[in-house]
């Protein structure tokens, strides 16, 4: 661990923090309380094993949204909710995929996923400076 996974001298403003941690903390709990519906969903849309991976993916995000908000292990936390997003995005909201009537849909999930994909980059360069 270093110096700056273990400063809040560099950390980002609270209120942003614990904005977009929240939010992404709340989306994990639901993804953690709906796991049937999730795992289902993710089945549909040919997820390999999705019995393993929704659980696994929440579980970054929930871990990775503590984090950032507290900012603990910043860089860490920072990584998990990439990943989520890295493997969540192009596999379930693949718009290029479905029928016109969803495209619309999963289109605007996947460049929200992608906004917020920005950010988590962003958290990651700030936790990454001296």
């Amino acid at each position: 661990m270093s110096d700056t996974d273990s400063s809040n001298n560099n950390a980002p403003p609270l209120l942003g923090r614990l904005l977009f941690a929240g939010g992404l903390a709340i989306l994990a709990v639901r993804n953690l309380t709906n796991l049937d519906g999730r795992i289902a969903y993710a089945d549909a849309k040919g997820v390999p094993f999705a019995d393993q991976l929704v659980p696994v993916s929440s579980g970054l995000l929930l871990g990775g949204s503590l984090g950032i908000s507290l900012w603990k292990l910043p860089k860490l936390s920072a990584s998990s909710i990439a990943a989520f997003f890295i493997g969540v995005t192009p596999t379930i909201h693949n718009f290029w995929a479905v029928d016109e009537e969803d495209r619309g849909d999963e289109l605007t999930s996947f460049l929200q996923n992608l906004t917020l994909l920005g950010a988590v980059i962003a958290f990651y360069k700030r936790a990454s400076q001296n």
